[in-house]
C-alpha cells in the first residue's frame, strides 16, 4: 500500500469521524461544521480563498528559501571556523528560547504589515532545525575519511567541499522535511498577529464573524498546501541526495 493510498485512506476515516461527531453530539454549524459545509463554503469562496492563499504560499516559500540559505550557511561557518560556534550557538538556542508569538509583534513594528515581517518570523522558526541538522552532520563525518584525505594532503576545505559537506546532507535532508512542515506555519503566525491578506488574516476575520465553515475551508487549504510542499521537499531529497 502507498503512502498516498494510506494517506487517502485515512483522511476518509478521519472524515467519517468528524462527521459522526457532529451527528451524535448534534453540534451547530458555528461549533463544528459537517465536512459537507465546509467543502460547499470552499467551493462558494474558492476565488476568495485561493487570492487569499497567494500572500501565504508566497510567504512560506520565500521565507523557507531564506531560512535554508541562512541556516546552512551559518552551520558552515561554525563548523568551518571553530572560534565563533562559541557565540553562534548561545543565539541559536535563545532564538528558540523565546517563543514566536513573542517576536512577531515586534517584527510586524520594525517591518511594518506587509510580507517582510512574515518571511522573518518564518525564517526564524526554521532557523534552528536547518542549522542544528546540517553543523550536526558536519561533526559527525566518519573519522576513517578524514584520515583518508590528510594522507592523500587535502587542504582543509577540499576536505570540507568533498567529504565533510556530502556527508552531511543527509543530516541536512531531517532538518529540511521538519523545515518544510512548519514554514506555512511560521507564515500563519506571522498573519495572525498583523495582516491585511492572507490565509490567516481570512481565518481570523472568519471566526470574528462566526463563518466556520469558511475558517475550515481556509485552513483545509493550508493543509493541502502543507503537504505537496512536504511531499515535494521528500521527492526532491530523495533524488538529490539519493545516497
Amino acid at each position: 500500500m502507498t503512502l498516498f493510498f494510506r494517506g487517502l485512506v485515512m483522511l476518509f476515516l478521519l472524515t467519517l469521524l468528524w462527521q459522526f461527531i457532529v451527528s451524535i453530539f448534534n453540534l451547530p454549524p458555528y461549533i463544528l461544521p459537517t465536512p459537507l459545509e465546509v467543502l460547499q463554503a470552499w467551493y462558494q469562496h474558492s476565488s476568495l480563498i485561493a487570492h487569499e492563499a497567494i500572500p501565504t504560499i508566497t510567504e512560506a516559500l520565500l521565507g523557507l528559501m531564506l531560512g535554508i540559505l541562512f541556516g546552512c550557511f551559518t552551520a558552515f561557518v561554525m563548523a568551518f571556523f571553530k572560534p565563533l560556534s562559541w557565540g553562534l550557538l548561545p543565539i541559536l538556542l535563545i532564538s528558540q528560547a523565546i517563543p514566536t508569538f513573542a517576536i512577531a509583534p515586534i517584527l510586524v513594528i520594525w517591518l511594518g504589515f506587509g510580507m517582510a515581517s512574515k518571511i522573518m518570523t518564518t525564517i526564524i522558526m526554521l532557523f534552528f532545525p536547518i542549522t542544528n541538522a546540517f553543523y550536526d552532520g558536519l561533526h559527525r563525518t566518519d573519522a576513517g575519511w578524514i584520515d583518508l584525505a590528510k594522507t592523500m594532503n587535502a587542504s582543509r576545505w577540499k576536505t570540507f567541499w568533498h567529504i565533510r559537506i556530502p556527508a552531511a546532507l543527509p543530516h541536512l535532508a531531517s532538518g529540511l522535511r521538519i523545515a518544510t512542515a512548519i514554514a506555512p506555519i511560521g507564515a500563519i503566525v506571522g498573519e495572525w498577529v498583523g495582516a491585511s491578506r492572507g490565509l490567516g488574516f481570512l481565518m481570523l476575520n472568519a471566526n470574528a464573524r462566526m463563518q466556520i465553515d469558511l475558517m475550515f475551508a481556509a485552513l483545509f487549504t493550508l493543509i493541502v498546501f502543507s503537504l505537496l510542499l512536504y511531499f515535494g521537499m521528500d521527492k526532491l531529497l530523495k533524488k538529490v541526495i539519493y545516497w
